[in-house]
């Protein structure tokens, strides 16, 4: 039977990924990434063996890795993840900075998060200000149970979950601030069915022929559920920066902005009722 370090450098030759075989190994073993400093030699048992290679063998057909293990980290946070729910991804903790320096440190403030998917922007905005009071909305019953989930195995019980399209579910309610990762992606573009957002669902990802439908209707809406001086944050695609500044100031926003990423790339945008 091969060791752990076979067995590792011969999905990495496959995959071409160190990384990726490395959560897929630590998948299948049930073990921490530090098991392998010290396990390296070790030999695979015939069952692990075997649901490593099935673990390989998905993931080099396409398959995104969190998918697999079930897990990604974000923020803080180890959060579950399900084909139900968009992917958290590093650019998005952009989002989560700004907002938290938009609230203060203890105030029992009112925070909505739309579209959550697996909680990842709402539980990381609660796990920071636990004095907030934060609603997270989403459209789809099987994301909001794994965002539930998240919430109860991190212990954040300033969150609430609510089911229903953006803002609609929200009637009469307002807020100190509202964020969102929206669908921001063209309905035609040729990367909705490559790699590992072909995996992932489609009603999070593409949002009309420019991509901006959603922000659209979410920009509109959140003018009626902001208090005065109240903030709308976020995140979009990197050249659609001067688009949405456009949108926001149409809207009657004030102090327009857009931020950029670790690469320089438009990120979140957002403005002050």
């Amino acid at each position: 039977m091969p060791d752990v370090r076979h067995a590792l450098m011969a999905a990495t030759a496959r995959l071409g990924e160190r990384a990726d075989a490395e959560l897929l190994m630590l998948h299948a073993l049930q073990q921490e990434r530090s098991w392998l400093f010290t396990h390296a030699d070790d030999e695979l048992a015939m069952d692990v063996q075997t649901a490593f290679q099935q673990l390989v063998a998905r993931r080099e057909a396409g398959e995104p890795v969190a998918y697999l293990t079930g897990r990604r980290g974000f923020w803080t946070l180890d959060l579950e993840v399900t084909p139900a729910t968009l992917i958290p991804r590093p650019e998005t903790e952009l989002l989560v900075e700004l907002a938290l320096q938009r609230l203060p440190d203890r105030a029992p403030v009112d925070v909505v998060d739309l579209g959550t998917g697996s909680g990842a922007i709402a539980l990381a905005i609660a796990s920071e200000r636990p004095q907030a009071r934060v609603i997270a909305t989403d459209t789809s019953a099987a994301a909001l149970a794994v965002a539930r989930r998240n919430a109860q195995r991190h212990h954040l019980d300033n969150v609430t979950f609510v089911h229903g399209d953006w803002l609609a579910p929200l009637a009469g309610q307002q807020f100190e601030l509202i964020v969102s990762n929206p669908p921001y992606i063209e309905a035609a573009d040729p990367h909705l069915v490559q790699g590992d957002l072909r995996h992932e669902p489609a009603s999070a990802l593409a949002s009309g022929d420019d991509g901006l439908d959603d922000i659209r209707r979410i920009l509109v809406d959140a003018r009626h559920h902001l208090r005065p001086g109240g903030r709308l944050l976020f995140e979009h695609g990197w050249n659609q920066g001067e688009a949405v500044r456009g949108l926001l100031v149409q809207a009657g926003y004030a102090d327009v902005f857009t931020a950029q990423d670790l690469e320089s790339r438009d990120r979140v945008s957002g403005g002050q009722c």
